[in-house]
């Protein structure tokens, strides 16, 4: 029965690519994330739910870090801090890296592992959501995030164009 005081779910319309900004080859943790992410300042960032779902580790292997059902609509529970403004219909994942060895400059640090893995989620999660628009963080924000060319490696990777945000 929907009451008052049932939650409206969104549609999700994005999925978002972010990257750790860690130095190239420097793996994380999920408690690493949790820190940065949860931790009060000056430590971390004070937010109350991590900014992702999934991390792509440096080997490939996916690590789970909010909950999340196959539906199409992001419920509270699943709603991370991705993209600012937009996280109530984007889901966020991220890969281990982004950044060169000198912890500063932006670089497409992705190994041929989280390549691959990045590609079989992101079909998988176009199968489970035919109308998503697949982007990257810089799309949205004044970042280098996720530190490569979504859009090109989309393209590259045979992701259908009606599923490639190109703003």
């Amino acid at each position: 029965m929907i009451t008052a005081q049932t939650p409206v779910f969104k549609k999700i319309k994005f999925l978002c690519i972010h990257c750790t900004a860690s130095p190239e080859g420097r793996e994380m943790t999920a408690a690493d994330i949790r820190k940065v992410h949860l931790s009060p300042p000056p430590v971390g960032r004070g937010w109350k739910q991590v900014g992702y779902v999934d991390m792509i580790h440096l080997d490939g292997k996916i690590t789970n870090l909010v909950p999340y059902d196959d539906n199409e609509y992001m419920e509270p529970r699943e709603i991370t801090n991705g993209v600012a403004n937009m996280n109530s219909i984007t889901r966020s994942f991220v890969y281990v890296g982004g950044v060169a060895k000198d912890g500063k400059t932006p670089k497409d640090t992705r190994t041929d592992k989280q390549k691959e893995t990045m590609a079989a989620y992101i079909f998988k999660m176009i199968a489970v959501h035919p109308d998503i628009l697949v982007c990257g963080h810089n799309q949205f924000a004044a970042k280098a995030c996720p530190s490569f060319d979504t859009v090109k490696w989309l393209r590259a990777v045979g992701v259908p164009e009606k599923n490639i945000y190109k703003k």
